[in-house]
């Protein structure tokens, strides 16, 4: 929306000129105000961010404070907005939850300018003292009053409209953090405590994570995730949101001699077991607020939640009764802002960002703008389904959030702000790195490239998940080395590893001749490996330790594997249709298999030997072991190996379908569960009685695993 006629001061035109007149653009400021607020009340969607709200807020107080007569019964600068929603029983507060004045000044006048004021009111003269304060956090989230009697929660609702709230006592008793009976004695017989109720930021990127993996709707920001939670009809949903709560001030009290003080008062409540933040100090005039709205600022984006700014409450209760309230806000208290964390600009590009997993992430190319304490030029839109559920698009103007640590996002459109028409943004069908296929599976909402080996933008993490222990295991290989070999240029594909001499790697930074030499013999011994281990190193997607085991068993060669079909790699035992597209589809990329060629003309070697029989023909086939305790000759990994190779399955918990669990010295909860459920156990000697029958085969597979541990 256009913010030429609303962002200033009242317009003064005369009646005759082109400008719309005060009248008009008080009329057109409230019904923008209403439509907002709803949107951000009542439906939890806000269509613009929290700054241009009180943009337009301060432009019709201006207004209004210009022209009295323009003020109006239902203006939202005269009431606390909000309203009880269908569904909810309404409570009526005893005492009213109102609202406290926004100091939008972020700068140190904005302290200087509150205090002035309760020293103008009080009557103080320049000598007096100064006045003490009681400072704290702005948490931005939903406002909750809880109502105690003889201490124990009765009811817990929101604020709505200041004068009647929702009762959401169902979903209130789902936060653990607020206790249901207060601690300690001496609790008044009736106490309201009045606080916030809010999303730490890392319980909100899980939350949209997981949103987001099952494709279902994200939440704009943690304050909406939270309300949202609130006001659910169905307290079970309520309970999977990870909510948490902190109290801040009280409603009605009954049979309390109450402290002198509001933060003698916070304590109070601390006492009785309330959440109370710990990020709050008693100030000594304008200095001292102007001392913590610095600290706080330089730690905002440290904080594990978010806030919007600082609150500033002279601290004696009996000052505060005296200075009262004017209109719809106490002259004692005040909120100082903070820059915005959601900022309007415009979308000029969508890119695409290969992760170190091959993850393929739309990225909006922003018009610079100043969020969050940063200048931002991009934000992630996740996915392609999530760009496609908020209708971004290039042009496009849209909101944008940064808070602390997590990166920048496009949160959603501005409605009617797009330019012309814009056709959908589509998914590249080619990596933009590599040029391998890019592919999702059915059940994912990720696109992924399937050159992992070949991709420069996977190129470290191929290299790290190659050389770990389980895989062909390169001692000494780890992040920091690999960081150094990538970004000097000495290493771009797996083989060139194998190349590395002793001068090139004693000459990198902190790289003694020792280290080097050390280095240059794992890799020498990693040459000499097994096929489950390599097939495991490659890196392919869904192809685990056990799946690579299999493969190996069943195909017995490298060559058999590269060149079977979909349908024969559905023949091996655990392989499905979504394991065997993604084998299928790595090695159809030419580089991945030129990758395979030239680690092997490399000297990278493993025993091969002809495909197994029919799993169903191995002697342990279908059965289910559990092992557990130590075994006085062999490994669990040597244990788990003769075991897989005789056909059976190694499961890591007893359950009635468990056939044998394999007990050595200090076996724990396994080995009591197998004989609750009379499973059969068996010793070390008892397993290789079992495994006799597997013969010459269970051996060969230990003598390979063995000589890797």
């Amino acid at each position: 929306m256009s913010q030429s006629n609303v962002s200033g001061g009242a317009p003064t035109a005369p009646p005759g000129d082109d400008l719309p007149t005060p009248a008009e653009q008080a009329a057109t400021l409230r019904a923008q105000l209403h439509e907002h607020a709803h949107r951000y009340y009542v439906l939890d969607e806000p269509a613009i961010p929290d700054a241009e709200y009180d943009r337009l807020f301060q432009a019709l107080q201006t207004l209004e404070e210009t022209y009295p007569e323009l003020r109006t019964f239902d203006s939202p600068t005269q009431r606390v907005l909000g309203k009880v929603l269908e569904g909810f029983t309404p409570v009526r507060h005893a005492v009213p939850m109102l609202s406290i004045r926004t100091e939008t000044d972020t700068e140190a006048t904005g302290a200087e300018a509150f205090d002035g004021r309760v020293r103008r009111e009080l009557e103080l003269p320049d000598e007096a003292p100064a006045v003490e304060y009681a400072a704290e956090l702005k948490f931005d989230g939903l406002a909750i009053n809880l109502r105690y009697e003889q201490g124990v929660l009765v009811r817990a609702a929101t604020r709505g409209d200041g004068e009647t709230g929702e009762d959401v006592t169902q979903n209130i008793r789902t936060i653990r953090q607020i206790p249901l009976r207060l601690k300690g004695e001496g609790a008044p017989a009736v106490l309201e405590v009045r606080g916030e109720v809010y999303m730490r930021r890392d319980d909100f990127e899980t939350l949209n994570a997981r949103q987001r993996e099952h494709g279902d709707k994200t939440f704009v920001n943690p304050r909406n995730a939270a309300a949202g939670a609130v006001r659910q009809l169905d307290p079970g949903i309520a309970a999977r949101r990870p909510l948490s709560f902190f109290a801040y001030g009280l409603g009605e009290v009954q049979g309390w001699d109450m402290p002198a003080t509001h933060s003698g008062v916070l304590d109070a409540l601390a006492a009785w077991g309330l959440p109370v933040s710990s990020e709050r100090t008693v100030a000594q005039g304008a200095a001292g607020l102007v001392a913590f709205h610095q600290a706080i600022g330089a730690r905002r984006d440290g904080l594990p939640f978010d806030i919007d700014g600082v609150v500033y409450k002279v601290n004696s209760l009996a000052l505060q009764a005296r200075l009262g309230f004017v209109t719809r806000e106490p002259r004692w208290a005040v909120a100082h802002k903070y820059p915005a964390q959601e900022q309007l600009t415009q979308v000029e590009g969508i890119d695409i960002q290969v992760g170190r997993t091959g993850k393929l992430t739309p990225v909006a190319r922003l018009k610079p703008v100043f969020v969050g304490g940063v200048t931002v030029t991009n934000a992630t839109l996740h996915n392609l389904f999530e760009l496609r559920r908020k209708r971004v698009r290039v042009g496009d103007t849209v909101i944008v959030r940064r808070a602390g640590d997590v990166i920048p996002e496009v949160v959603g459109v501005v409605a009617g702000e797009r330019p012309a028409y814009v056709p959908n943004f589509r998914m590249p069908a080619h990596c933009p790195v590599c040029g391998s296929d890019v592919v999702r599976e059915r059940a994912e909402v990720d696109h992924r490239c399937s050159g992992g080996l070949f991709c420069a933008a996977q190129r470290k993490q191929a290299l790290l998940h190659f050389a770990q222990r389980r895989a062909v295991d390169i001692e000494g290989l780890g992040d920091k080395l690999v960081d150094q070999l990538v970004d000097g240029g000495l290493v771009r594909t797996l083989p060139e590893l194998y190349k590395l001499g002793l001068m090139k790697l004693a000459a990198l930074d902190r790289m003694a001749t020792k280290s080097a030499q050390n280095l240059v013999d794992a890799l020498e011994k990693s040459k000499h490996t097994t096929l489950p281990r390599f097939l495991f190193g490659l890196g392919i997607r869904h192809v685990g330790e056990a799946t690579a085991k299999d493969l190996a068993r069943h195909f017995g060669g490298i060559d058999r594997i590269m060149d079977a079909t979909e349908a024969q790699l559905l023949e091996v035992r655990d392989v499905g249709p979504v394991v065997a597209h993604s084998i299928r589809t790595f090695f159809d990329q030419a580089h991945n298999r030129e990758v395979v060629e030239q680690l092997r003309a490399c000297g990278v070697t493993w025993p091969e030997h002809e495909p197994a029989a029919d799993p169903a023909s191995l002697p342990l086939s279908g059965q289910t072991f559990v092992l557990t305790g130590t075994l006085p000759t062999l490994s669990r990994d040597e244990a788990k190996a003769l075991i897989e190779a005789a056909g059976g399955k190694v499961a890591g918990s007893v359950s009635k379908k468990t056939h044998h669990v394999v007990a050595g010295a200090e076996a724990g909860s396994k080995l009591e569960k197998a004989q609750s459920l009379g499973v059969s156990i068996l010793d070390e000697d008892g397993l290789r009685a079992l495994l006799a029958l597997a013969g010459s085969v269970a051996g060969g597979a230990v003598g390979e695993e063995a000589d890797q541990s």
